[in-house]
């Protein structure tokens, strides 16, 4: 799990520990680029994160471990930062531009939320009918990738999982090794702890060992 210093990772990093991930949190690029997967996750404003990313060089371990399908789980400021822009009280903030589009405030109060996945998700097939912690009121609105999807490619189409409120917005995208989540899986219960333990099954153990403080035997988040 990235520590770029502006979140407390305990709670989250305690939750992949019982999800079976053996956590080690860290602002070492190395390790960082060595995990069988990276966590960049968070809930202060992305204003605040991205300075602290782009000094740790994360944009580029980012991009190294997507280029090599190495998994990554960015939730809440982490899902954020995957777009281009965000958009905070007037002010916008570059993101990492993974994905198209803007983050911007959404009409829908901080709490719980119902979630409309699409077919095939692996992340909340079955969880239809449960709501989640919705921390922050920012999100995109769309998901351009899904609107300029060529017909005739062989390439995957991302899962895009939508908030089932008045105003739709995206709360989760499955994008090959790239996962994003505004949700705060931690306080979900249940429902929280199987999209956390799903997204830690399905990480290979290819990365050696990795030095600092880790858990139980499991893979390395």
């Amino acid at each position: 799990m990235l520590d770029h210093g502006a979140d407390d990772h305990a709670p989250l990093a305690q939750a992949l520990t019982r999800a079976g991930a053996r956590v080690v949190v860290t602002a070492d690029k190395r390790t960082a680029l060595a995990a069988d997967g990276l966590v960049i996750a968070g809930s202060a404003p992305a204003a605040d994160v991205m300075p602290a990313l782009r000094a740790l060089g994360a944009d580029q371990v980012v991009d190294r471990r997507l280029a090599g399908g190495r998994p990554v789980l960015a939730i809440g400021v982490g899902m954020h930062l995957m777009f281009t822009d965000i958009v905070r009280d007037g002010a916008v903030t570059e993101g990492l531009g993974e994905w198209a589009g803007v983050v911007d405030c959404v009409d829908a109060a901080s709490g719980e939320v119902a979630v409309q996945a699409p077919p095939r998700s692996a992340l909340f097939d079955g969880l239809e009918d449960a709501r989640f912690d919705l921390p922050d009121a920012h999100a995109p609105r769309t998901f351009p990738l899904l609107e300029d999807w060529p017909a005739d490619t062989r390439l995957v189409v991302p899962l895009v999982t939508w908030s089932s409120g008045e105003e739709r917005f995206v709360v989760a995208v499955e994008n090959g090794p790239l996962v994003a989540l505004l949700l705060r899986l931690e306080s979900s219960g249940a429902a929280g702890a199987t999209v956390l333990a799903r997204w830690v099954s399905s990480l290979p153990s290819l990365a050696p060992d990795i030095p600092g403080p880790t858990h139980e035997p499991g893979v390395n988040a």
